[in-house]
């Protein structure tokens, strides 16, 4: 880990959102490669790092130990919705700072054996733990009604029931060519063109299998839960769905008035976060080193004192 392999997105932006102070505790929520990390160490921060992925705990285990009796970095092979009750194992109550990047990693997608992209062709896995039922299980038993269901509300994909005939038709599929092949010939593939036809599909059925999006609404309760008053949340989403569930998280925290035009406003409690930002987009000059920072949004917000809801 001496030398960090892949760029993380909007690190500045994420670094100054969080506003690190010398001796502060903060949640790396997704460790990855360890690129947001290794600049709250710089920033003077203690980090307990997560991530479901052995490959990437493997990765770090040697950079944590290397800091000998009193390391500032401490790795929890977790998911991030498990960071209330593990922190509170390592005995650490209240977080200054929560960083969540969402979806999957550079190393994930760079390796063709983890079956997360169509680029490389290999095995169809997808499983960010490496544990439990892959994306060939699920498309190799499910029916075309649930294969169909993922793909709409996943990838949203409008072709999803014709995608999904062709999977089935197409069984058993092994390697993610094979997914990448079946979803072209169905949807009509045009090289050159600037999206491939597979990108909703494989989209979809790596949030399925990974169970992304109820991992996100349970990570943001759980940093709602493990931040101090003051303390600051950071996520970066990488497409609409993310997104919208981080945008919809903070403003029901903000406890926005909710009602209609017909209806007097009312209120839906007690702030529990303030000072959230909008959306937050790479800059040209990010987009061109990094490409894959383009679809980026970081959304922040501070935490008050108010007591955490009962979903955190």
């Amino acid at each position: 880990m001496s030398a960090v392999p892949h760029i993380p997105v909007l690190l500045d932006e994420v670094v100054e959102a969080l506003d690190i102070q010398p001796g502060a505790v903060v949640v790396d929520a997704t460790f990855g490669a360890g690129g947001y990390t290794r600049a709250f160490l710089d920033a003077g921060a203690t980090v307990h790092a997560f991530d479901r992925d052995p490959d990437a705990i493997a990765a770090g285990q040697d950079w944590a130990e290397a800091a000998g009796e009193n390391p500032r970095l401490i790795l929890h092979p977790r998911r991030f919705s498990e960071m209330a009750g593990t922190l509170a194992e390592a005995g650490v109550e209240q977080v200054d700072g929560v960083a969540m990047d969402i979806g999957v990693s550079s190393m994930q997608l760079d390796q063709g054996e983890r079956g997360f992209a169509f680029s490389v062709d290999g095995p169809l896995d997808m499983r960010m733990s490496q544990a439990g039922p892959s994306a060939a299980d699920f498309l190799n038993e499910a029916d075309d009604a649930a294969i169909a269901d993922v793909l709409y509300l996943y990838g949203e994909e409008r072709q999803s029931r014709r995608v999904a005939r062709a999977i089935v038709a197409a069984r058993p599929l092994e390697t993610t060519g094979d997914l990448a092949r079946v979803v072209r010939k169905a949807l009509g593939h045009h090289p050159g063109a600037p999206k491939d036809p597979a990108t909703r599909t494989f989209q979809a059925v790596r949030i399925h299998v990974n169970a992304e999006l109820d991992e996100l609404r349970s990570g943001l309760s759980a940093a709602e839960k493990v931040l101090r008053s003051g303390g600051k949340l950071a996520v970066v989403s990488f497409h609409s769905l993310e997104d919208r569930i981080v945008k919809r998280f903070l403003k029901d925290a903000a406890a926005v008035s909710a009602g209609s035009r017909h209806l007097p406003m009312a209120e839906t409690g007690p702030a529990v976060f303030t000072n959230i930002s909008r959306g937050i987009r790479p800059g040209n000059d990010e987009i061109e080193r990094n490409p894959r920072a383009r679809s980026a949004t970081l959304r922040h917000a501070t935490r008050t004192d108010a007591a955490a809801r009962m979903a955190a």
